[in-house]
């Protein structure tokens, strides 16, 4: 069994800063890639920013210069820095991760279930 758990959504003013976390457990032989997508009422789950197992990072044009994406390897945890936000970054955001659980099985994607972050003053 593999969960993904976030923490670190709530509610902040525009302009100020959130912090996610992506905590990864159970089975796990290795993860490749992982990420952060989100989703607004009303609207269809959009990328924010994916992460390789190198540290290679991707960014949805419209958080590029206010978001960074990170990741611990050794903690199989991943994070995303949230500075100068909009009341448009309002939305239900979640941790995607390619995950082999043993060696003699193929990755696959695992999701979390999801923290809210609400932008509004």
């Amino acid at each position: 069994q593999v969960q993904l758990v976030e923490s670190g959504g709530g509610l902040v003013q525009p302009g100020g800063s959130l912090r996610l976390s992506c905590a990864a457990s159970g089975s796990i032989f290795s993860i490749n890639a992982m990420g952060w997508y989100r989703q607004a009422p009303g609207k269809q789950r959009e990328l924010v920013a994916t992460i390789t197992g190198g540290g290679n990072t991707n960014y949805a044009d419209s958080v590029k210069g206010r978001f960074t994406c990170s990741r611990d390897n050794a903690k199989n945890t991943l994070y995303l820095q949230m500075d100068s936000l909009k009341p448009e970054d309002t939305a239900v955001y979640y941790c995607n991760a390619d995950i082999k659980r043993t060696r003699y099985v193929n990755t696959r994607p695992y999701w979390g279930q999801g923290t809210q972050v609400t932008v509004s003053s």
